[in-house]
């Protein structure tokens, strides 16, 4: 029988050495996508943190088929949204980063999607977990934004921007809610 009691607060904890901890399923529960930040700038070590993560993310076959690229030109931020549209709070953002996949890495062909998308959800979680908010724009299927991307940044012919995360300090507390619905779950038959 399935029990869950959620009763969650958006409370960060700080350990010993200064640094902000949080248990991994109270960060899953409370990491929520954040639009709107305050004017000020991320320390590049937690952005840094963030993509290394990432980069501990099952792929298959192990192939880690991921490259990212950190934007935190604020030029560069501003032009984001004339061709990602949904990416429109980089022009608010102190900065944001790539997920992209570079297709000289690929072994299990087909499964960088799901590479990809562990990495990207891995990376929100480490930001949440340091006290930081954000946001996962899609890139990859879409032309425009791919294309855009591949021109902004003179991407090599293989790399295929994937997602974008935007990146900072959340203008206010986000709410939380229970998400679980038991109804979902299944035992060896539908």
């Amino acid at each position: 029988m399935w029990r869950i009691g959620i009763e969650i607060r958006f409370r960060r904890y700080l350990s010993d050495d200064g640094e902000f901890r949080m248990d991994t399923n109270k960060a899953i529960y409370t990491r929520r996508s954040i639009r709107k930040y305050q004017n000020k700038p991320v320390p590049m070590e937690l952005v840094k943190e963030a993509v290394k993560a990432a980069m501990f993310a099952p792929s298959a076959r192990n192939q880690q088929p991921w490259e990212f690229i950190i934007i935190d030109k604020r030029e560069m931020l501003d032009e984001i949204p004339k061709f990602s549209p949904h990416a429109a709070m980089a022009k608010e953002a102190p900065v944001g980063v790539l997920v992209c996949l570079n297709k000289l890495y690929e072994i299990a062909e087909g499964f960088f999607q799901q590479d990809l998308g562990a990495a990207t959800q891995n990376m929100l979680l480490s930001l949440h977990a340091a006290g930081l908010g954000a946001v996962w724009t899609g890139v990859y299927p879409r032309e425009d934004r791919v294309g855009g991307f591949i021109k902004m940044l003179d991407l090599p012919e293989n790399v295929v921007p994937f997602a974008f995360v935007i990146i900072g300090y959340p203008e206010k507390e986000p709410e939380t809610a229970d998400r679980f619905k038991k109804d979902r779950i299944h035992y060896n038959q539908w």
